[in-house]
């Protein structure tokens, strides 16, 4: 079901991580985690190190390290997905751990509605992602997946034990059609099934970002392009959760104040294929949320920001309603990968 591949990053790294802690994601049980706590497989940013910084049970490691095993035996977390979907890749971070990593690691999911424990995951058939391939320390081992299925669980398994560092798994998310009011939804954000098709630089964050829950803390958790030196613009495109009409645009400076865009402008794509205005060319102001009600109500399926010249936002947002085409297609696309 899987194939180990380079260590060159494939593409599907550039999808969202579903089970990163900026989607809510959670580590909800390890059966060891003496040296470091299981927490950190979720983190978002990338694993740090400070050598020879040691506390009372041993080295610090920004990762989830069990003890050494004496007997027979393998360790294992299950995580929780913040946003439920179907996979694409995993990523198997073992950054820094070189003497302790674990020799082989086996990676499974599931998809179980409502909130279950630990528990009661203990006892449902998990799907095998990864079947016990070997891993390499202190580096990012990546693991095709070809399962159409959504999933809202995982489960990670060490053999037999040691570190790794993030537990990183790329897909599309796929939403509930139950739990989204078709009439009143951000359009573009990923956690209702958004995708980035389309960016012009990112040289400094991923455009992902831009589509993410909650505020940004800071700039890094936005999308920023490196500066320009020609007479271009940069932009990103979006595949809606499904066809719409955009009623208001949020565009969101935060943090950005020396590095924002001077101006920004929205368009939207037309069943035929053609792209119409949503919001002409208009200015912005540094660490701002910027928002505009759209006078227009075409009927689109995909949107565009233009940002001039250059420079980061931290958050898009698109507010409106799905079209009766549109709720079929978040219907289906959930039907699909639940049968």
């Amino acid at each position: 079901m899987e194939d180990h591949v380079s260590h060159d990053r494939p593409e599907w790294t550039a999808q969202p991580d579903l089970a990163s802690r900026v989607f809510g994601g959670t580590v909800m049980w390890a059966s060891d985690e003496l040296f470091a706590e299981k927490e950190n497989l979720v983190n978002p940013w990338r694993p740090a190190h400070r050598a020879e910084t040691f506390g009372p049970k041993g080295q610090v490691y920004d990762g989830w390290e069990t003890r050494r095993h004496r007997e027979p035996g393998d360790d294992q977390a299950v995580l929780r997905l913040g946003v439920a979907g179907v996979v694409s890749g995993v990523v198997v971070d073992t950054a820094f751990f070189k003497g302790n990593y674990p020799p082989f690691v086996s990676v499974e999911a599931v998809s179980v509605p409502g909130y279950p424990s630990a528990a009661e995951l203990s006892e449902v058939d998990w799907e095998v992602l990864v079947d016990q391939e070997p891993v390499v320390g202190d580096a990012e081992n990546f693991f095709n997946v070809s399962s159409p299925r959504r999933f809202t669980h995982v489960r990670l398994t060490q053999h037999p034990d040691g570190g790794v560092a993030r537990l990183r798994v790329h897909g599309s998310p796929v939403p509930d059609p139950a739990l989204l009011d078709p009439r009143s939804l951000d359009l573009a954000a990923l956690t209702n099934g958004g995708v980035v098709t389309g960016c012009s630089n990112m040289f400094y964050s991923s455009p992902n970002n831009l589509f993410s829950p909650g505020l940004a803390a800071h700039q890094a958790e936005g999308w920023e392009t490196a500066r320009r030196r020609d007479d271009g613009n940069d932009w990103v495109t979006v595949r809606l959760a499904g066809a719409g009409i955009v009623r208001f645009a949020e565009v969101d400076t935060s943090n950005l104040k020396g590095n924002a865009p001077g101006w920004a402008a929205l368009s939207g794509r037309l069943d035929d294929g053609d792209w119409v205005s949503l919001l002409p060319r208009t200015r912005l102001q540094p660490d701002t949320r910027h928002r505009f009600a759209l006078e227009d109500d075409p009927q689109i399926t995909e949107a565009r920001l233009d940002i001039y010249p250059d420079g980061g936002l931290a958050r898009l947002r698109l507010y409106g309603e799905l079209t009766k085409r549109g709720r079929e297609a978040v219907t289906s696309r959930f039907t699909e990968t639940t049968a």
